[in-house]
């Protein structure tokens, strides 16, 4: 198996074939999923054993006391031998990670082959494909909890054990110094626990993001911003704990720690900063200095951590055990969120590229996860999402004929705003009925757009042989069971997108399309049908090679109580407006994806999708609701074969390459292709062609958009499955 180890004398860092570790008794066999690295305490590692022989005894005067007694004790030959032996052989990195049970030791029955688990321990919770990990330094992974979140398990130990000494109660004030992977898991453990909390840290990245994920206040420990917003929010008094997650050799934290906590308050140690402290001001407000050791109770007690010999609970109510528990508990319900702390997700085989660049500055970050190829689709339990198979034997289709009548079940502000102006004066088209759950809106669709009739009753309409057609312009909820409805009644349909919100509701549709022979199905993904879009797309050419697509959705916030809100019966955002977004990736790339890899910041409003194609070309769309209102909504970007295609906002389009072509700047208002997408509609129900855009498009469409959510959940890629 492969392991990253480090010598610590060269500094040399390598990923190295080594055995496997035997599966013990009182332990199990773990295969990892994803590893993380400590951006701190792994890191203070490999930079010291970059440092030359007297910069390792001066970072490390601990070890120079001990070389120091052993010359004493046996002499500076042997001594030099035992510390170069020891120097000069490689170390092992890492001690937070996620995998799967692969084999189960001799008295184990919590947990079988097969589970998933968090594990824990310099010794134990390696970088490495496989671990032997005891029984206390181990606890299953709740169902729901994604592999990679679940990675974090040890360092949340770590801030929780840290918060626990600082035994914060409902309501108190606390200031963390030192925002960087342990600082903003404090800032979320103290929110979470009733606290208010104030971040300092000197990088103002780091302060956003501690502000993001709960914290009051927040601001550069050299400034007065942090003392002016402990004063306001503690009227004067000072903070209730001091939580110390910084380090360096700095004493700034234990002077600004003296200075803004209260008359006997806590301050609590949990990184490795200096501590001088400055003797007056800790005596005069008779502060209560604690350390944090860890995980927790259990650390460094060998009878507990290799031999399993657990602490009564009355005696010991947080273990190392129950800590890891606990956080894996709290990130499971949505009190913790550590999404938005990973920075970047490295391959295991790169391992060595990612501690360089880490060492370098090259890469900033705040949590790096190391993923282990080989076992990402298996370990992560990530799902694979079906892309049905239109199974449909259409019978033949019966041209309409003129006027093409249609029906709309739904009359909100989409259909009255972006659908309807388009039709009402259309040649060749009646208006015949429209369908509203309350009157006054179908009286006010009828009055408007010249309808001949409105009506509550669905079955009147589906059973009316004179609709040519049924529009579908409802709440997200209704789309698929309504489609489902009008086909089985062998009406063509127009459904606004989504088409559905879960693969049940796909397959519903679908069933419908075989059991009537009816696949005269009509997606409302307009953006394909943009006359701007589609000359750029003329001017860019036929590709080669393999492309990029890059689509920024500045989507924006919405307003409070919309019902697009409403995600346990709406579904999400990005379930009902992302299937625009990858139908235009999908129809520029002349394909569909083969896989969708999704992640997101803290509850889901921005994300960030790459879907892959079977050529190798990729589209990332970056679905964003925290833009500002005066910014673009849709730029998209596309380059393959030494030329580019820029799409800005519907309003100009340039193609870059042997011949550069700018389009003139419309002057009206954005055209995204509604008008053109209803007239090709109109005219495939008159004539009996083919729908405007295949079904089986339409249908890895809506997959690869329900996979967005399956990924989210599951921390990796997710397969579009075909049918062979």
């Amino acid at each position: 198996m492969k392991q990253v180890v480090q010598n610590y004398k060269s500094g040399e860092l390598a990923v190295l074939d080594v055995p496997v570790p035997g599966c013990k008794p009182g332990g199990v066999l773990v295969r990892s999923a994803f590893s993380l690295i400590s951006t701190g305490t792994e890191m203070m590692k490999v930079s010291e054993a970059g440092m030359s022989m007297l910069g390792k005894a001066r970072s490390r005067p601990d070890q120079v006391a001990k070389v120091m007694q052993s010359v004493a004790t046996n002499g500076v030959p042997a001594t030099y031998r035992k510390v170069m032996g020891k120097l000069d052989s490689y170390t092992p990195l890492g001690y937070s990670l996620c995998g799967i049970v692969e084999q189960v030791g001799a008295g184990i029955d919590d947990v079988k082959v097969g589970d998933l688990v968090a594990c824990a321990g310099n010794e134990h919770a390696l970088h490495a494909e496989l671990n032997w990990v005891p029984k206390n330094l181990y606890a299953p992974v709740p169902d729901g909890l994604a592999p990679r979140h679940a990675a974090f398990g040890t360092v949340g130990s770590i801030a929780m054990q840290g918060v626990r000494q600082g035994e914060p109660q409902l309501g108190e004030v606390a200031l963390v110094i030192g925002l960087g992977l342990i600082g903003q898991l404090v800032v979320q453990l103290l929110a979470a626990a009733g606290v208010r909390v104030v971040g300092a840290d000197p990088d103002p990245a780091r302060c956003e993001l501690a502000e993001r994920l709960g914290a009051a206040a927040v601001g550069d420990p050299g400034s007065t911003a942090v003392e002016t917003a402990v004063a306001e929010l503690t009227d004067g008094h000072g903070v209730d704990q001091v939580y110390l997650a910084a380090g360096g050799g700095s004493n700034q934290p234990v002077v600004l720690a003296a200075r803004l906590c209260r008359d006997r308050g806590r301050v609590v140690d949990i990184g490795k900063c200096r501590l001088d402290l400055p003797w007056n001001a800790y005596y005069e407000k008779e502060l209560d200095v604690r350390f944090s050791r860890s995980y927790g109770p259990g650390r460094y007690d060998p009878e507990y951590e290799l031999q399993g010999r657990d602490y009564p609970i009355g005696y010991v109510r947080w273990t190392e055990r129950r800590n890891l528990a606990c956080f894996l508990d709290l990130m499971a319900r949505g009190k913790v969120d550590v999404e938005p702390l990973v920075s970047h997700v490295a391959d295991f085989d790169d391992a060595v590229e990612t501690y360089q660049r880490l060492k370098d500055g090259d890469l900033k970050a705040v949590a790096v996860l190391f993923r282990y190829p080989e076992q990402t689709e298996e370990a992560t339990q990530a799902p694979s999402v079906a892309v049905p198979e239109v199974k449909a034997k259409p019978s033949p289709v019966r041209a309409a004929k003129t006027p093409v009548r249609l029906a709309f079940v739904g009359a909100g502000n989409y259909a009255t705003s972006m659908l309807l102006p388009h039709l009402a004066q259309r040649e060749g088209v009646e208006l015949s009925t429209v369908v509203t759950t309350t009157a006054l809106s179908g009286a006010n669709a009828q009055r408007k757009f010249g309808f001949k009739e409105a009506t509550t009753d669905l079955d009147a309409v589906l059973g009316d042989k004179s609709v040519d057609a049924v529009f579908v312009v409802t709440r997200h909820s209704s789309h698929a069971e309504l489609t489902r409805q009008a086909l089985l009644a062998g009406k063509t349909v127009f459904v606004e997108k989504p088409l559905a919100l879960t693969e049940d509701e796909l397959a519903g549709v679908l069933a419908a399309v075989e059991e009537s022979g009816n696949d005269r199905l009509q997606v409302g993904f307009n953006r394909r049908f943009a006359p701007l879009l589609q000359e750029a797309r003329t001017r860019f050419g036929a590709r080669s090679g393999p492309a990029h697509l890059r689509y920024l959705v500045n989507a924006g916030r919405l307003d409070h109580g919309s019902w697009y809100l409403q995600q346990g019966s709406e579904g999400s955002r990005f379930v009902g407006e992302g299937g625009h977004f990858i139908d235009t990736a999908s129809w520029l790339l002349d394909a569909d994806p083969v896989s969708v890899y999704a992640t997101a910041t803290s509850g889901n409003e921005d994300l960030q999708v790459v879907l892959r194609y079977p050529d190798g070309s990729t589209a990332t769309i970056s679905y964003v609701t925290s833009g500002p209102s005066g910014f673009p909504k849709e730029t998209l970007d596309l380059v393959a074969d030494g030329r580019a295609l820029r799409l800005d906002d519907f309003v100009r389009a340039s193609v870059y390459g042997p011949k550069k072509w700018v389009s003139s700047r419309l002057p009206k208002a954005r055209d995204k292709g509604q008008n053109a997408e209803l007239a090709a509609f109109v005219k495939a129900v008159r004539t009996g062609e083919p729908m405007p855009v295949p079904l089986q498009s339409l249908v890895a469409t809506t997959a690869a958009t329900l996979a967005v959510q399956a990924g989210l959940a599951g921390g990796a890629p997710v397969t579009l499955a075909r049918p062979r």
